[in-house]
Order: C-alpha cells, then structure tokens, then sequence
C-alpha cells in the first residue's frame, strides 16, 4: 500500500512540478566556510548575563558558531523535507513552493498551514509526520498543503517595482487552493503571519470556510477589566506586556528599515543566527535542540529568505491596523489554541470579540512555535476543530 501522500486531487486545475530538495555542495561548503571565517564580539558585560536579558549571550553563540561550522549537517535536514512531498507551481506570477500531503479519500478535507517569521515549513514537519504515521493515503481524512509564503524558501520573493501586502499573500495562497481543487472549501490554520492571513482568508475569501488560530495579535478590548480574568490569564497578559516593553525591538527595525537590516543579515550567517537564532530561545516554552535551531538558519541563509520576508512588518509599522472587532472579525467557525508561552497570550474573554469562536482549548504547555513545540497537542486540536465545524459548511 502506497505511503507517498503524493497524488494531486483530480479537480486540480494545475499539474504541479515534484520536486527533490538539494543545494550544490560548493553552496553549502561556502557556508561552512564563512561560519569558520565569521568573527563574533569580544566579550562584554551585556553578553555575559545568563537570562539572556540584554540578549543573547556570548558564550551560546560562540557555541553555535562551532557546532555549525563542525558538526551539523544540512543533508541530514534536506532528507527530513524529502521525505514529505515536495511542489512548485505557479500563481499570479510567483513561484509559490509547498509541501503537501493528499489523501485519496473522496471526502478529505483541505487543510492549509500558514507559517510566519522566523518560521517556515519546517515547523510543520513533526505535526505532518505523525499524520503520515497514524495514516495511509487511502485513510488520511485531511489533506494538507502547506506553502513557502513568498519571500520564503523556494517561493519566489514579492514584485520589486511594486508594494506586496499580507493581503496580496491571502489572495495568491487562496489561489493556490482553487488551483489544487479546493474551491469548494478549506479550512486554514496559522500564527504568527499565518495567523494575519489566516484572519483574511477567513474574511474576504470565500472558498475558505473556517479559520484555527494559536495567535492573536490584539489591544485591550473597549470595556474590558482585568478583575474578572484568572490567575493564569493574567500571567500571559504580563508576558505580553513584557514582551511589548522589551522583546520587538527586532519588529521596529523590521517595520522602519527593513532594507537595512536585510543587507546586513544577508552578509554574514553568524549574523543571521544572532538575529533569528534568539528568537528561538526566548519565544519557546522548552529549550529546542540546537540542530533544530541551525536547520532554520541554514535554511535561510541558503535561501536568501530574510530580506525577503519581512515586508509584511512595515504594514504594521506604517499605520496598517487590523481592527478585529469590526472590519476583520471572522463570521465563519472560528477556533484557536492557547499555549501559555506565547508572545502575547490574550484571554478568551478577548479572542471571543473577533470571530464566531466555536472551539477553544488551552494548554498547560507550549509558545510560539506551536507545531513545532507540541505537534501532539496541534495534532489533536486540528482534528478535534475541523471534525466539528466541516459537516456545518458544506
């Protein structure tokens, strides 16, 4: 019995290109080579605080630096991405990149996982691999596609001669769905930038059908108090706070001078690591293995992902507000996971103003990444919501 999850939907209106994963040796030698020759700051006294306070420390990346440069394998990774169906097509002009998994079942239903920064599709890998454990493609309930949003990866980046908007990422990946036979209906999930499209999707597109969120980008609502919330709500309201007072620096530079920071990630991977590589340590509940951290930084640089995909920062930071309570509250089923270590957790009481919540469950465990982090628990959520809500929208 076949295992390859590889067989595109007969009312697809592409014929999407396989594709096999593999950078040219001497690109990842060059790699390796500029890690060794990279030079990291002299020791200081901000480096040298162990709660990584005043940022990442000297000592872990000079211990990064080494086992990149000496130990870790990015072939090793290449094989893990190949061992999941590998696309490219076309829409609108830009090479969208995607992993997929199709069931041969007739009723499976599309399910469409958004990333966001400094995420990709490797965060979804553990989530993806125990549905291929559990499931063959003759018994898959799901199908799942999961895109390189443009600007990442294999995607080809947005237009250079014109403005390309969270709005234009909706647009083109509801396009790739249409193309894979999905206009009658999807579901969508994400965080981070997956949760922003994943709002709009739900919004202005109406071949998707329900929206699953694990974030929620969000102000106070008018009228809400502190007095009624729990204990623990109050806890991820401080974490939010403290990340908004301390930890988006980053997101500002992102926002203002995008460009700026693009040339100088783009010109040194220890750089790179330094940049992205805190990210992992401080937006996640348990610590990540090291060679989890590199293969998302390897990938990257060996893409040349940063500078371009970050332009959906400057929406933010140049006055594009998303109102949810109005303009972008979801009328369709609405779902969403609580993981108590995410950047900004946010009531339920608050989650509730901007969508038609139907499913809610929350975990006493996990943060930002949360396919990645507790891809058991996304697992069971995915299932659990879209179980619920599919037979009602279609």
């Amino acid at each position: 019995m076949s295992k390859s999850f590889d067989k595109i939907p007969s009312s697809a209106r592409v014929s999407p290109s396989p594709l096999e994963i593999s950078f040219p040796e001497d690109q990842i030698a060059d790699l390796k080579t500029l890690v060794k020759l990279s030079k990291t700051a002299p020791p200081t006294y901000e480096g040298a605080q162990p709660d990584r306070r005043l940022g990442i420390t000297t000592a872990w990346l000079t211990s990064m630096k080494e086992k990149w440069a000496t130990d870790f394998d990015w072939r090793k990774c290449e094989a893990r991405l190949n061992s999941f169906p590998q696309f490219t097509t076309t829409v609108e002009n830009i090479k969208v990149h995607f992993t997929g998994l199709f069931s041969e079942k007739e009723n499976a239903v599309p399910i469409l996982l958004l990333h966001g920064w400094p995420g990709s599709i490797l965060e979804f890998l553990p989530l993806l691999q125990l549905f291929k454990d559990e499931f063959t493609p003759e018994t898959l309930p799901y199908h799942f596609i999961v895109p390189s949003l443009p600007g990442y990866f294999l995607s080809s980046g947005p237009p250079v001669d014109k403005d390309f908007t969270t709005q234009d990422i909706a647009r083109v990946v509801d396009q790739l769905m249409k193309d894979l036979g999905f206009e009658r209906g999807y579901v969508t999930q994400g965080g981070d930038i997956g949760s922003r499209v994943s709002r709009i999707l739900g919004v202005d597109h109406d071949s998707c059908k329900a929206v699953h969120l694990n974030f929620n980008l969000m102000q106070r609502p008018d009228g809400f108090s502190d007095d009624v919330l729990t204990a623990s709500e109050k806890s991820g309201l401080a974490r939010g706070s403290a990340f908004m007072s301390h930890g988006r620096a980053y997101a500002f530079e992102h926002g203002t001078r995008p460009s700026t920071i693009g040339h100088i990630l783009s010109t040194n991977p220890v750089a790179l690591l330094s940049w992205c590589g805190e990210k992992f340590l401080d937006w996640v509940d348990e610590p990540l293995p090291d060679e989890t951290i590199l293969e998302f930084v390897s990938l990257y640089w060996l893409t040349e992902t940063f500078p371009r995909s970050i332009y959906t920062y400057r929406e933010y930071y140049q006055g594009q507000r998303y109102d949810m309570t109005s303009r972008w509250y979801i009328n369709k089923p609405f779902g969403f996971s609580y993981f108590p270590m995410e950047l900004l957790p946010v009531p339920k009481s608050w989650v509730d103003t901007t969508g038609n919540l139907v499913f809610w469950k929350q975990h006493e465990k996990g943060g930002h990444f949360a396919a990645l982090e507790r891809p058991g628990q996304m697992k069971a959520d995915i299932s659990e919501f879209v179980n619920q809500v599919w037979p009602t929208t279609n």
